[in-house]
């Protein structure tokens, strides 16, 4: 009987811990931030730096490879990488990607600076880190391509790109050029399998209570 009631005081003595609502809002934040959904507080300065570490990355490859194609490539041959179908071969394009418009170097200069100026203002409001990706992507590409613009010859937005790479008949591309196009292409197929701009899940449904 005694037992009894020294059992019955540790039990009121300690209750049972109950999860509140305050734990629930926290538990409700972490899987928001890990998801993408709206409503994280820490979801866009991550996703910002995906933004940035893609562009980044783009960037830096994309420099690298063209101060080591000026470098070691003799304008007019071809050095092959994989048989004809992959060659290097050094030119300076005043046109845009792919050679096209060549009689237009400043308006794409300019055209070039908007475009990056105005994937750098959306990477600053995307959720989706997919997006965040394709986005980056994008930006270090045209970025890239518009360091070319400012800094080489014959002058600030009318510098020539460098292109080294030849796939089959193409035209001579970079890097810049291929990521720009793989950016564009990732986001196209984010579209059509439902991954949205603002990191909702997909097919989402109305909870049943209304």
């Amino acid at each position: 009987m005694g037992d009894h009631k020294c059992s019955s005081k540790r039990q009121r003595r300690c209750p049972a811990v109950r999860p509140g609502r305050a734990d629930n809002d926290s538990v409700t934040a972490d899987i928001a931030g890990i998801s993408g959904a709206p409503g994280a507080g820490s979801v866009q300065p991550t996703r910002r730096r995906l933004v940035l570490l893609a562009a980044g990355s783009v960037l830096l490859i994309d420099v690298g490879t063209k101060a080591l194609a000026v470098g070691t490539l003799q304008p007019g041959r071809t050095v092959p990488l994989l048989g004809d179908w992959l060659v290097c071969e050094l030119t300076r394009n005043s046109g845009a990607a792919l050679s096209m418009a060549a009689d237009r170097t400043v308006m794409l200069s300019l055209v070039v600076f908007s475009v990056a100026a105005a994937i750098a203002w959306i990477g600053v409001h995307v959720r989706s880190p997919w997006w965040a990706v394709g986005l980056g992507t994008i930006l270090g590409g045209a970025a890239g391509n518009l360091v070319d613009r400012l800094f080489r010859a014959p002058g600030p937005l009318r510098g020539h790109v460098v292109d080294f790479l030849a796939v089959g008949p193409m035209p001579v591309f970079n890097v810049a050029d291929l990521a720009v196009l793989a950016g564009v292409v990732w986001l196209i197929a984010l579209s059509l399998s439902g991954f949205p701009f603002n990191g909702a899940a997909r097919n989402s449904e109305p909870d049943a209570g209304g």
